[in-house]
């Protein structure tokens, strides 16, 4: 390891299991290390990077910014953050937006929002969360206590009350499951770091017809999926069902912290003046870089690139498939968020990726998950897919 990576071992907290690189810059779909070694990035820093690294218009409208408010706290308005909470309202289904940092603050929003509106329109016996089997949406605790991963739970428990898990896609046990108790079910419209599972027509449908019944709430989190990641500017776009409530992070400003949650008026005008806050939630530099975000990712043309970069990918992968019917058993996903399942553990092949300098990420033992930058070109999709293969050959051979 290089003496900066020593160091890291040495001062940083061991919750993470990094690869011995250091990144020095960022250019495109590429990352460079300090020992000038080049890097295709099909990871996108797990779907953050949607415009890729160091995107010249991003840069450009960050240095202005810099140079001009860096934070005054949401006690007042800045341009920036108005600007971008217009440009969320206009494109999404909301009416309102509370700005976070991550990903995790805006589920805990969401979740404290849900809440609130159950206990200010129903009284406290409408409180309990559905959740999802094999889902993530987050680690702090409340969270945590939503996410349906027993793993991520070790070493935290007892969890936030008034949680039930069902399993994804199970029209039978949903509708066994809703009540009058419930305020509120989340969801992910594909599940990320679960597999790359996505939701059904049906499912969704359910979920939504059940809310209806029961007066609660259907929120989406849409953390890993929202910002064109799957060829829609959101998810809930591909089944024609608004939720109530939306969570945003990640691409929303290209790396940068910044999160945001969007709602309905009838239910995010319950968030009143003390009930909830972020410090930095919003501020001035990240919100200016999301409004370039959200313009450039929105824009038609954009999308129907991400769409059809995606099926050639799929395409692809599905003929690997045929091929090596003993080594891949499933693909899944939408846009370019893809995750291909294999009959074997894939860190040899995730490992033979990174010595041939590509970066991917496996959420699950079998699954290798891809979510390249969305500026990603075919030239650079071909020269991946043919180390796949190559890769592929000789686990067979």
């Amino acid at each position: 390891m290089s003496y900066l990576a020593d160091l890291g071992e040495i001062y940083l907290a061991p919750n993470y299991e990094r690869e011995p690189i250091i990144f020095v810059r960022g250019e495109g779909t590429r990352l460079f290390t300090d020992k000038g070694e080049e890097y295709l990035d099909f990871t996108a820093g797990i779907a953050v990077c949607n415009l890729g690294h160091a995107h010249p218009q991003l840069v450009q409208v960050l240095k202005e910014q810099a140079e001009c408010l860096w934070h005054t706290s949401n006690l007042y308005y800045t341009e920036p953050q108005v600007r971008l909470a217009k440009k969320l309202v206009e494109l999404s289904f909301g009416d309102k937006v509370f700005f976070a940092n991550s990903g995790t603050e805006a589920v805990e929003a969401a979740l404290k929002l849900a809440r609130r509106w159950a206990y200010q329109n129903f009284g406290g016996s409408k409180y309990k969360f559905i959740s999802l089997k094999n889902s993530f949406h987050g680690r702090t605790l409340g969270s945590l206590s939503v996410t349906g991963q027993p793993k991520y739970w070790e070493g935290f428990e007892p969890l936030v009350p008034g949680v039930v898990f069902v399993e994804p896609n199970d029209l039978q046990e949903l509708k066994e499951t809703f009540d009058e108790t419930v305020c509120a079910i989340i969801m992910e419209p594909i599940q990320g770091e679960g597999g790359v599972y996505p939701l059904t027509q049906e499912f969704i449908a359910q979920a939504k017809e059940l809310c209806q019944k029961y007066s609660a709430l259907l929120i989406f989190d849409e953390i890993q999926t929202g910002l064109g990641r799957t060829g829609r500017l959101f998810a809930y776009e591909h089944y024609g069902i608004e939720p109530d409530v939306m969570c945003l992070a990640k691409a929303l400003a290209n790396g940068l912290p910044l999160s945001a949650m969007i709602a309905k008026k009838e239910v995010i005008d319950f968030l009143t003046p003390g009930s909830h806050a972020s410090t930095f939630g919003g501020n001035p530099i990240a919100c200016a870089v999301g409004c370039k975000v959200v313009e450039m990712i929105s824009d038609p043309t954009f999308l129907e690139e991400v769409e059809l970069k995606g099926k050639v990918i799929m395409e692809k992968l599905r003929a690997y498939q045929e091929e090596y019917p003993g080594l891949i058993k499933q693909v899944r996903g939408k846009g370019l968020l893809i995750g291909i399942e294999f009959a074997i553990e894939v860190k040899p092949i995730y490992q033979e990726l990174l010595k041939r300098r590509i970066l991917t990420t496996t959420p699950k033992p079998n699954v290798l998950r891809l979510s390249p930058p969305l500026i990603i070109n075919y030239r650079e999709i071909d020269y991946f897919m043919i180390q796949l293969e190559e890769i592929l050959k000789d686990i067979k051979t």
